[in-house]
């Protein structure tokens, strides 16, 4: 059985079964009375129509009869106001007869008539239509000639007349028979509707079947289980509570015991005994007096008698735990005690047995304070010695670094003066020459000013390579911005720079001098091995450090030749084992993340030291 069922409550487990079938039985008796309520209430819907069609057909027949007999009556009167009502009554007794013909032919909503689509209906009305239209003729003309007795009386009347009795038999026969038909579909629809009817109390007595069977028949089972279960863990409670006296008095006899060996040893030693859970048994007085505590003050875990430390106190809870093992433990721990004082402890752990098979734990200890104390002096003199030399291989290689800056100015300077101002003059003497009349010698004075260009600009490369004058007026904020517009521009390819730093800050000169030449030597073998075009130079400062993340798109490699890196250089300028000496020149860090395809990513971060005054 799994854990989340063994600790469900059995009631809920129940309760939570019961009501899911339950549930789902309601549901479908509910669905079982909507279907039923709806397929009523659409065939009384149709059932509303089908009555009104049978009236509306049913009235056709008397007014049939009703103009027939008006016509008569017609013939006979003399009176004219009572022609004229009688003629009056007629039209409008027309009016509806030929309006509701069509309606229960094509539907009519004032009347409330369906269209019909019966095939039989359609037929009937197509076998009607010649003897109403007879009869519409005949009224039509009986309405349409002139109110005087004597054409009241004439031939044409009684020609109408005979028109009218000559096709209102037929007439009515034939209603008659769409009136049996529309009695008949409704009759049709009316059985259809029991069947549904019967198979929807069929359906909700399945469910009230199923839910028997599969809700109530189990529900008492379960119940029936339940009160089994109950009365087995009564049996087994009682079973656990006698186990638990037992246990009890084992311990009772084992504390009496203790008791008897803490009087020897409560002087002499630094000893504990806890139980299982953490809780002191018995403490030697020794013991308490180094830890500061009295002797009334025990009511609580030994880790909190140990230490007033919180994160001690749980690191002490961790190696004070049951040893199931039973292999004895040493540890060496500083604790905080009470008395606000540091003192460190060897600690041997001890699993002993009692005789109830319980299982606690013997903790020996020796004051090893002082022995500590005097290594950590050891190790402090060790550190300064090792800072020491540290700092004068900085210094040193601050000093060559130092001497390589200032030759590499010397040079670009004498670049720059001499040899860029000599081919400078000389492009303008070659411009000012003319020698139009020559094409060949125009030609070759056009290929000496494009070579003279470009050896101009090469000198300019090779003076901003070797020293930036923005790097010592500006800073590496402003170096780094002009490095990547001029490489830019030189190489064609995309390098920009992205400063999320708002106010300009100068460091070292040492450290500012190391993380440009770095970040140039990353620019560089992205533009050269890398077969990058497009490089992304972002430099961010956020007190105390400062972070310059090189990202390209190049074809990347395998970072793990990294952990094998060569101490010497290689084509690629100073090399990857160089910028990282660099670096560590000022005590910063250098990572560098690359894949195959993938691009690479370089980034440099340099701690400013308290020493260091940040200028905005």
């Amino acid at each position: 059985m799994p854990s989340n069922v063994r600790e469900t409550p059995l009631d809920t487990v129940t309760f939570l079964r019961l009501r899911k079938w339950y549930l789902l039985a309601l549901a479908g008796i509910a669905l079982t009375i909507i279907v039923a309520q709806v397929l009523i209430q659409l065939h009384l819907k149709g059932q509303s129509g089908d009555s009104e069609a049978v009236n509306i057909a049913g009235r056709q027949r008397a007014f049939s009869q009703k103009l027939v007999k008006e016509v008569l009556l017609l013939k006979n009167v003399s009176d004219a106001d009572e022609k004229e009502m009688l003629l009056s009554e007629i039209k409008k007794t027309l009016e509806i007869w030929k309006a509701s013909h069509l309606g229960l032919q094509l539907g009519d909503a004032s009347y409330n008539l369906p269209f019909e689509d019966d095939q039989e209906i359609q037929a009937l009305f197509k076998k009607l239509e010649p003897h109403h239209y007879q009869m519409v003729i005949a009224l039509d003309n009986i309405l349409q000639s002139p109110q005087t007795d004597t054409i009241l009386s004439s031939k044409e009347l009684d020609d109408n007349l005979a028109v009218l009795l000559k096709n209102e038999r037929p007439f009515l026969s034939i209603m008659d028979q769409i009136v049996n038909e529309y009695d008949e579909l409704s009759n049709e629809q009316l059985q259809k509707l029991k069947q549904k009817e019967y198979w929807l109390l069929g359906f909700s007595l399945l469910i009230l079947l199923l839910e028997m069977l599969f809700i109530f028949r189990p529900l008492s089972i379960q119940i029936k289980k339940t009160i089994s279960r109950l009365i087995d863990s009564q049996r087994k409670s009682k079973e656990q509570l006698h186990k638990i006296q037992t246990l009890y008095n084992d311990k009772e006899r084992s504390l009496k015991e203790l008791q008897e060996l803490n009087f020897v040893i409560d002087n002499a030693a630094l000893f504990a005994s806890i139980r299982k859970d953490g809780t002191v048994i018995f403490i030697s007085k020794k013991f308490l007096d180094l830890l500061g505590h009295a002797q009334q003050n025990l009511n609580k875990p030994l880790s909190e008698i140990l230490t007033v430390d919180e994160g001690q106190q749980a690191y002490l809870k961790e190696i004070l735990k049951v040893n199931r093992k039973n292999v004895i433990r040493h540890e060496e721990i500083s604790v905080a005690t009470s008395n606000g004082k540091t003192i460190w402890l060897d600690m041997s752990i001890v699993p002993m047995h009692q005789s109830s098979l319980e299982q606690d734990i013997l903790i020996l200890c020796s004051d090893i304070t002082e022995r500590k104390q005097n290594q950590l002096k050891v190790a402090e003199l060790t550190k300064q010695n090792f800072e020491e030399r540290m700092r004068q291989k900085k210094a040193q290689a601050s000093q060559i670094v130092e001497g390589q800056e200032d030759e590499r100015k010397r040079i670009a300077k004498d670049i720059h003066d001499g040899i860029g101002q000599m081919l400078t003059a000389l492009k303008f003497n070659i411009e000012s020459i003319d020698l139009s009349d020559n094409t060949k010698t125009v030609e070759k004075i056009a290929y000496l000013k494009s070579l003279t260009s470009d050896l101009i600009k090469g000198v300019r490369t090779a003076t901003f390579n070797l020293t930036p004058p923005e790097l010592s007026d500006h800073g590496i904020f402003s170096a780094l911005q002009k490095m990547t517009t001029v490489l830019s521009k030189l190489t064609g390819k995309t390098i920009l720079f992205k400063n999320k730093t708002e106010a300009h800050i100068r460091f070292d000169s040492l450290a500012e001098t190391n993380i440009y030449r770095v970040t140039q030597e990353a620019v560089n073998n992205a533009i050269k091995y890398a077969d990058a075009n497009y490089i992304l130079v972002t430099i961010n400062y956020n007190d105390p450090i400062l972070s310059v993340v090189i990202d390209d798109d190049g074809k990347g490699f395998d970072d793990t030749i990294l952990k094998k890196l060569p101490k010497n250089t290689s084509e690629g300028g100073m090399g990857l084992f160089f910028m990282k000496e660099r670096i560590d020149y000022i005590n910063g860090r250098l990572f560098i993340n690359s894949e195959p395809g993938q691009g690479t990513r370089v980034t440099i971060n340099y701690k400013m030291e308290e020493k260091e005054i940040p200028i905005e």
